[in-house]
């Protein structure tokens, strides 16, 4: 299997946060003492020194045209810290032009550093987990910040110079109404970031919402909330480009757009998660979870969580479960480029798809419909192996 290399991203992920929320399932861990930031900084630019020499000619020489810090809260390590990261990074591997630096925050402004520190040492787009701003709705999400912080937090990153802002927003929280829900999202919008991730509250397995249920929207009330904000978001400006991600024009996140049309990632920190493409296939990377673990092992084989290649047969709905989040869709050619099969791979799958009108019928692009759109996990199913 012989695959064109795709744009590359870099993915560092810093897992502490001041308080674990209960209905996260990331890799975070509540602090605890003072952690060894510093220290995990000279861990995460060893770790990559040793998957560039692990993945040799496939990543060696190509630029990097995104870098997301997600946690956990990134922003709980200083903007000196952040930059000497940066700096790490770009001796190692070239940065495209323009390329497109995310640091996720927290709003709570006892965590964040000065923005114009951020962005002098790189950073150029900043995302808020605000998730409401609705005092009880982020007292029951366990959020430690308040929906005053949040707005304040914003309004500190566009005055440090920031113009590329994401706020993070939740619907369907306990005892939600319509109402409640449209209210985020136009005081979501008198901020005017420049993107806004809407995505619904779901209960993952091993959190405490799992093992302890709030009273959630049922699922009706829930697809009316998100065709209602979808409405109010496109009234405002920002178009609909994902599921859940909304975009003033020529704002659409970069990093995220690498991940949903198949592009290669460097998965660097504890429990980040990788994929490169090269002479043997797809090839994905997992590090270890716990900090001290990871910390510990520093270069080591040890800093693995795990290490595949993905199976041919396993390729048609990797791609799928990606590519059909984007509204736009992608372009047909794009699956063999970036899986290395024929389209013949998919053909079952997608006149499966035609068949119950989930799946637009041009030739040239993948594209669901809208009706595709609401029952997408019913849509990628059809090209499991």
């Amino acid at each position: 299997m012989s695959l064109l290399p795709p744009p590359l991203s870099l993915y560092v992920h810093m897992p502490w946060c001041v308080r674990k929320c209960p209905y996260c399932d990331f890799n975070s861990h509540g602090v605890r003492g003072t952690p060894e930031y510093a220290a995990y900084v000279d861990t995460l630019l060893a770790d990559m020194d040793a998957d560039l020499r692990d993945f040799g000619g496939a990543i060696a020489g190509r630029p990097i045209h995104s870098v997301f810090f997600g946690g956990g809260t990134p922003s709980l390590f200083t903007p000196e810290l952040i930059g000497r990261f940066l700096d790490g990074a770009r001796e190692r591997l070239p940065f495209a032009a323009g390329a497109e630096v995310t640091l996720e925050t927290n709003p709570g402004t006892v965590e964040h550093g000065r923005f114009d520190g951020y962005l002098a040492a790189g950073v150029n787009r900043i995302s808020f987990g605000v998730q409401s701003f609705d005092n009880d709705k982020l007292h029951r999400l366990g959020r430690i910040h308040s929906a005053h912080e949040a707005a304040d937090a914003l309004k500190q990153a566009q005055d440090a110079g920031i113009d590329n802002i994401n706020i993070d927003l939740m619907y369907a929280l306990p005892q939600q109404d319509l109402a409640g829900a449209l209210d985020d999202v136009e005081k979501a919008m008198a901020l005017r970031p420049t993107h806004i991730s809407h995505y619904q509250l779901t209960l993952e397995p091993n959190t405490a919402f799992a093992a302890n249920p709030p009273p959630l929207p049922d699922d009706d009330a829930a697809w009316a909330i998100q065709e209602a904000c979808q409405d109010r978001l496109a009234a405002g400006g920002y178009g609909q480009y994902e599921v859940s991600a909304y975009a003033l024009p020529g704002r659409r996140c970069a990093h995220n757009l690498n991940y949903w049309r198949f592009g290669d990632y460097l998965g660097i920190g504890a429990g980040a998660h990788g994929k490169v493409s090269g002479p043997e296939g797809v090839r994905r990377r997992w590090k270890t979870r716990l900090p001290a673990a990871y910390l510990s092992a520093a270069a080591g084989p040890g800093r693995f969580g795990g290490d595949s290649t993905v199976a041919a047969d396993d390729l048609p709905f990797e791609y799928m479960l990606n590519a059909l989040r984007l509204i736009d869709g992608v372009p047909m050619a794009d699956f063999a480029e970036r899986t290395g099969l024929p389209a013949e791979a998919i053909a079952a799958g997608l006149a499966e798809g035609r068949r119950r009108g989930w799946i637009e019928g041009d030739p040239d692009t993948l594209r669901t419909t809208a009706l595709g759109q609401r029952f997408l996990n019913d849509v990628i199913e059809v090209f499991m192996a």
